[in-house]
C-alpha cells in the first residue's frame, strides 16, 4: 500500500511572514520603491503621522532588493519553524513585534537621518533565540554564549570598520531581544 505525502502548513506565522515579505518585495518592484518608502520603512518622520507608529511595525517587511529579502528569508524558513514548534506561533509573534518595534524606536530616536526596513533584526533575534533551546535550569548553554560572540561582535566590528547600509544596530537589538526572550522563555519551563 502506498503511503501518500502531503505538503503541510508545519509553521504558519514563519510562513505567513515570508509571504507577506514576498508580497510587499513584488509590490516594491511594481511601485518602483515608492510603496516600501510610504508603508514598510521605518524613518525620522512626523510623530502627528499614524502611518509613522504603523511604519514602527511594518518595516520588517520591506527589503532593499531580492538579495535583502533572500538572505533574511533564508535564516527566517531555517530557524523560524523550530522556534514555532518549541515556544508556539503566539510567542513567535510577541518576539518579532518586540524586535520591530525595539529596532524602529531605538533607528528613529539615535540615527534620525537613516532610513530602517527588512527582517535582519528578526533573523538575529531568531539566531540568539535558536541556541537557548537546548536551555537547562542554572545552566547558560555554550552555543549560545558562542553565538553571541560571534555573531553580535561581528556586527560590532562591521560597525565600527565598515561603511555599508546595513544597519548593525538593528542585528545586535534583534540579538538582545532573542537572548532576552530566550532567557525568560526558558527559565520558566
Amino acid at each position: 500500500m502506498k503511503r501518500r505525502i502531503s505538503i503541510t502548513f508545519n509553521a504558519p506565522v514563519t510562513l505567513t511572514f515570508i509571504m507577506i515579505c514576498f508580497a510587499v518585495l513584488i509590490l516594491s518592484f511594481i511601485t518602483g520603491g515608492a510603496s516600501t518608502e510610504l508603508f514598510f520603512m521605518t524613518y525620522h518622520s512626523s510623530l502627528k503621522s499614524p502611518l509613522t507608529y504603523m511604519r514602527f511595525f511594518t518595516h520588517v517587511f520591506g527589503h532593499g532588493g531580492w538579495e535583502h529579502f533572500v538572505g533574511n528569508a533564508t535564516y527566517i524558513l531555517l530557524l523560524g519553524p523550530m522556534l514555532e514548534e518549541k515556544y508556539g506561533s503566539g510567542m513567535l509573534i510577541k518576539v518579532m513585534l518586540i524586535t520591530a518595534i525595539v529596532t524602529s524606536i531605538f533607528n528613529y530616536i539615535v540615527f534620525p537621518d537613516i532610513a530602517l526596513c527588512g527582517a535582519s533584526g528578526i533573523v538575529f533575534a531568531f539566531i540568539i533565540l535558536t541556541s537557548f533551546t537546548g536551555f537547562k535550569r542554572g545552566e547558560i548553554p555554550l552555543t549560545f554564549i558562542l553565538v553571541a560572540v560571534v555573531f553580535i561582535g561581528q556586527q560590532i566590528l562591521q560597525g565600527i570598520a565598515v561603511e555599508d547600509n546595513i544597519s548593525n544596530m538593528s542585528h545586535i537589538l534583534g540579538g538582545v531581544v532573542g537572548a532576552v526572550s530566550g532567557y525568560f522563555l526558558n527559565r520558566r519551563g
